[in-house]
């Protein structure tokens, strides 16, 4: 396997290209800055949409879908969105072989379209909390662009709601920060992420507090993961979006929006890959239990038979399955293929083990292969795919804590951000400091709370900043 991929050790952005060209997960699109994301890619893509729109519908969430194409004049009307995202926009000037009458942007991001039909739909406090979610597609111009972490095109959901106060603004961000991102990212992504509030400098254009979801990668570096915006009032006012209160007066609503992309993709490769592939952790994977024909046997009863009877028993166990019997290709570049896609457990039925009554069953995530008698093979799957799980998110865990360092100046936490990360006082940062850090290529990646909780505010006393390298 170390001449299939790029040794992680050796060289962490090419064994990342590797693995993605190598398990068939997505390909450089024609345009620069695009990408192909194929069949194995788009599985775990898929998976990823169905657990969170789940989530987001269970916090209220109704999916909607709107314009790929805005108005130029809708960015321009809040002023602090259209400045934060100039430099990445997309703008079509002539269509139909004729120019436009006022040039159109290829969606960035949806605040400005949304709030424009949220100020048409909301008229009363009972029309209120207004809660949108849809999948789309973005445009950013990327001038660096990196599969799945940073594309000119890539494929997101971002949700935007209107609602009647400050308060229940900010508790539906918090509720979609945790409820919805947290808890996947950790609970079926296996990734142990940290939770805080963006500093100002940090912040998402046009939004009074931006809280993010930050990730550790296998090379000590930071993603960010997803992020939840207040709004405050700012798009309110800028689009009109105002309500009848119970007192008869007329009111801004308070707005929100956040995000997670394909970039979730990329994270889940840096953080569980290892130098034979990705790992998939079993409650994400599209393919939890890949049972293959070692070998096949003469007449009834042999290994084909037998493995598609247990790819039938695991199947009615709710384990998602695949079936390899493709004999007529080498066995060992099939085990290849497996440990690059990552699935999570192989059952590896052949002649010889057969004849003792047994399947061998590999596991992913620690490399382990046990004979198991063939009656026993449904329970050990199961039972495999619940440790993995485990094992997965406490192996990422592991990792962050052993490259996070405690230190208490900027200079020692600019350092240690050339291997990991930095926990240091806010107060010994600031925004001088964090412009100091960002001139050496490191970033303030979040503020918390002493107790590890998402802070209001900046300003809090005797806050904590996680200071990274990041991606």
């Amino acid at each position: 396997m170390a001449r299939v991929l790029t040794p992680r050790a050796e060289d962490f952005p090419r064994w990342y290209q590797d693995l993605i060209a190598k398990a068939k997960l997505a390909d450089n699109g024609p345009v620069r800055g695009t990408m192909v994301i194929r069949p194995a890619g788009y599985a775990i893509w898929e998976r990823m949409q169905a657990e969170m729109d789940a989530r987001i519908k269970a916090a209220g969430a109704e999916n909607a879908y709107f314009p790929l194409f805005i108005p130029e004049s809708y960015l321009k009307r809040e002023a602090e969105h259209v400045e934060g995202f100039s430099p990445e926009l997309a703008v079509v000037t002539h269509a139909g072989g004729k120019q436009l009458a006022e040039p159109v942007v290829v969606r960035p991001t949806s605040e400005t379209v949304i709030g424009e039909f949220m100020a048409k739909w909301i008229d009363s406090y009972r029309d209120l909390p207004l809660l949108l979610n849809q999948w789309a597609n973005v445009v950013r111009w990327e001038l660096r662009p990196r599969i799945f972490l940073r594309t000119s095109e890539f494929l997101w959901q971002e949700g935007h709601t209107a609602h009647a106060t400050r308060e229940d603004a900010r508790a539906y961000a918090r509720r979609i920060l945790h409820e919805a991102y947290e808890d996947l990212m950790v609970n079926v992504l296996g990734i142990p992420v940290v939770v805080g509030l963006k500093t100002a400098r940090e912040r998402f254009a046009g939004a009074t507090a931006t809280y993010t979801c930050e990730g550790m990668m296998g090379d000590g570096k930071a993603l960010q993961l997803g992020t939840s915006h207040e709004l405050g009032q700012n798009f309110a006012k800028a689009f009109d979006i105002t309500y009848s209160s119970a007192e008869g007066g007329r009111e801004h609503a308070w707005t929100t929006s956040w995000g997670t992309s394909t970039r979730m993709l990329g994270g889940l490769i840096m953080c569980h890959g290892d130098d034979n592939g990705l790992r998939v952790p079993p409650k994400l994977a599209p393919v939890q239990a890949y049972v293959m024909v070692v070998k096949d046997g003469e007449g009834p009863g042999g290994p084909a038979e037998a493995a598609q009877k247990l790819c039938d028993a695991l199947r009615d166990a709710g384990v998602r399955v695949a079936l390899d019997d493709r004999t007529d290709t080498p066995f060992g570049r099939r085990a290849v293929d497996a440990e690059l896609r990552g699935y999570p457990v192989r059952v590896e039925v052949g002649p010889r083990d057969l004849a003792a009554g047994n399947a061998v069953v590999v596991r992913r995530t620690d490399g382990s292969k046990s004979p198991v008698p063939v009656a026993d093979v449904v329970g050990a799957v199961l039972a495999a795919l619940d440790a993995d799980q485990q094992a997965l998110h406490d192996q990422a865990l592991a990792h962050r804590e052993s490259r996070t360092v405690e230190v208490s100046t900027l200079a020692e936490a600019i350092e240690a951000a050339a291997t990991g990360w930095a926990r240091v006082p806010w107060s010994a940062v600031g925004a001088q400091g964090e412009a100091e850090a960002n001139a050496q290529g490191v970033t303030v990646r979040c503020l918390l709370r002493a107790d590890g909780s998402v802070p209001d505010s900046e300003d809090e006393p005797d806050l904590v900043a996680i200071l990274a390298r990041a991606y």
